[in-house]
């Protein structure tokens, strides 16, 4: 079943059956997105197979996202990235962010925006952020300067830095790949850079310039999870005396964590030390166990006898090898929504968890049932061994440096020498992009850069998912005559405006969708129809193009648009409202700038 495309006006297209389905499917979308019911690339998927059961879209055009060559662009890049990173190749950013050097904020912000900025134009930004968010966070330790003071300039600036190059952003590839679908032909490397560059640089002078004003101060980063932790609890040392009732029973079937806010972190016996997981070992009398809780539990827990406090001599040496680390959950981790207890956490990454920071938030308390979410900062204690594996998952980004741990790699050279042939092959026309990310990405693992488990790791298989199944609704919007229909209607109202005034019409509508859905969805949704639009007013389509990429790209207002801005909002301990007060005069700054730009290169 097929409605008419030629149908005039959004009206007559909406009441086609097929405009009719599509719009409810939009509407259950939108309301995924901004609730957070599901996670969006479910959500996404969600909608692909509502338009296929409902016959608006055949199977084939619902699915076609998911073997469009920026797609596989965009996995090829994610594995590049990793290769770079864990190869050493990005050792010298490292070490000039976390330098001494650099004494004060504004000193670091112009250095973030000047150095960070122009490298997240060629590597996708959320590994950018998650690699130096631990550098970042060690600088402001020494320094004694608040991590809010400078983390959401970080996120900024690689978020402008994004729209320097095609390869900055998903949104970008995405961009490009819509264009292509809709007969205008895919976007180039630097096709948009003349752009880009002008915002970068603008953009970069006011996030040096105001953030002494705008910027919160929370305080130092002494005043840290672990300090916020032990103010309200308790590590203490504790034995079973003889008649305990914990005695022979594991710590798993006992009362002693299912009734108590109770963490058993180490337990010794005799010349024996164990450590996480303990939840099946059987207790002995004798036993001597270090506990993590609060002080009427253990006030409790004495009165019936079923601990005694630990004299002081006796207190064994710390194991050296167990480490206190936070850690962030990132956007897209496949373990937000789940809670501790349903996650068997302790024994899934051989860690104990010890607290939760959720922004301004300390979570002690059972942790249990703590569900997590994207943007928490978790205490954890483990193993060095185990902590290495958290460096590998995509699930959690460990916010302390163990680089010393780590075992040196000699294949720095190779990494950067694969990195810069990826950008100057397509640069000059020799090969595609896509073959040449396809080939960077075979030659990192042929030559150690990369394992091949590590490849699989290092794709955002939840980004992947959501740009795949997105490309339904673009499809939908012009095999049913909505994005046509919309653009008639908008043609009357804008008619006789001058291009930059519609520009900013349409710079202006795709920011608030990125603010309040994701830069993904808005680029599907409104590219159609500013096409449909520019070709209306007799303007280039790719000028429109240009527009919604730049606006779905730069999100500044709220964490929702960007999951870059999300990451800091946990280790800066930002509130909601401070990332709106710092960004909004920039996003007004560039509803202004960006449609001028675009007007001045397209000589409109």
């Amino acid at each position: 079943m097929r409605s008419d495309p030629a149908a005039t006006g959004f009206l007559a297209a909406a009441s086609t059956p097929d405009g009719a389905i599509t719009l409810a499917v939009f509407a259950v979308a939108i309301v995924l997105f901004v609730t957070g019911w599901l996670a969006p690339e479910v959500t996404g998927l969600l909608a692909a197979a509502l338009l296929v059961a409902f016959k608006v879209l055949k199977p084939d055009e619902a699915v076609q996202g998911f073997g469009a060559p920026a797609l596989i662009t965009l996995m090829g890049l994610f594995a590049l990235a990793a290769g770079l990173f864990r190869s050493g190749g990005v050792d010298r950013l490292r070490a000039l962010i976390g330098s001494d050097a650099i004494r004060s904020p504004r000193r670091m912000i112009a250095l973030l925006v000047a150095v960070v900025g122009p490298v997240s134009g060629f590597i996708p930004n959320t590994p950018i952020v998650a690699t130096l968010l631990p550098v970042l966070e060690n600088w402001c330790q020494r320094r004694g300067i608040s991590p809010s003071r400078v983390m959401l300039p970080m996120s900024f600036a690689v978020v402008l830095g994004g729209t320097l190059t095609l390869l900055g952003t998903s949104t970008n590839l995405l961009a490009s790949d819509v264009s292509r679908q809709l007969g205008f032909g895919s976007i180039d490397l630097f096709d948009f850079t003349a752009i880009g560059i002008p915002i970068w640089l603008l953009g970069g002078l006011y996030l040096v310039a105001v953030s002494d004003r705008l910027l919160p101060d929370r305080g130092l980063v002494g005043d840290d999870l672990l300090a916020d932790l032990t103010s309200g609890g308790y590590f203490t040392d504790v034995l079973i005396p003889e008649g305990s009732e914990l005695v022979g029973q594991s710590i798993h079937r006992s009362r002693l964590q299912r009734r108590f806010d109770v963490d058993v972190l180490e337990l010794h016996r005799g010349d024996q030390s164990f450590t996480a997981p303990l939840a099946d070992l059987p207790l002995q009398a004798g036993d001597r166990l270090l506990l993590r809780c609060q002080r009427h539990d253990l006030l409790r827990l004495q009165q019936e006898r079923t601990v005694s406090l630990a004299p002081m001599d006796e207190q064994p040496a710390t194991d050296p090898t167990q480490r206190l680390v936070e850690v962030l959950l990132p956007s897209g981790s496949s373990i937000a929504g789940s809670s501790v207890r349903e996650l068997r956490f302790r024994q899934r990454y051989n860690a104990t968890l010890l607290a939760v920071r959720r922004g301004r938030q300390v979570l002690r308390d059972l942790l249990g049932k703590v569900v997590l979410q994207a943007g928490d900062v978790l205490l954890l204690q483990a193993p060095i061994d185990a902590l290495r594996g958290l460096q590998d998952s995509s699930d959690l980004v460990l916010l302390d440096e163990l680089e010393k741990d780590l075992p040196t790699t000699n294949r720095k050279g190779i990494a950067l020498a694969v990195a810069a042939l990826v950008i100057l092959l397509p640069m000059f026309k020799i090969i595609n992009l896509m073959a040449a990310v396809l080939l960077g990405v075979v030659v990192m693992v042929a030559t150690g850069c990369l394992r091949p488990g590590e490849l699989q790791r290092a794709i955002r298989w939840d980004v992947i998912l959501l740009l795949g199944s997105l490309s339904c609704f673009s499809v939908a919007m012009q095999s049913t005559g909505l994005a046509k229909g919309l653009a008639l209607d908008l043609l009357h109202s804008l008619q006789g405006w001058p291009a930059y005034g519609v520009l900013v019409v349409v710079f202006l509508l795709a920011q608030l969708f990125t603010e309040t859905l994701s830069n993904g969805a808005t680029v599907v949704l409104l590219t159609p129809i500013a096409t449909e639009l520019a070709q209306g007013l007799g303007l280039p389509p790719l000028a429109f193009i240009y527009a919604i990429l730049f606006a779905a790209s730069q999100s500044f207002l709220t964490p929702i648009g960007y999951q870059c801005n999300l990451m800091v909002m946990g280790p800066g301990r930002y509130r909601f409202l401070d990332m709106t007060r710092y960004g909004a005069p920039l996003t007004l700054g560039l509803t202004l700038l960006a449609p001028w730009l675009i007007c001045r290169h397209f000589g409109l």
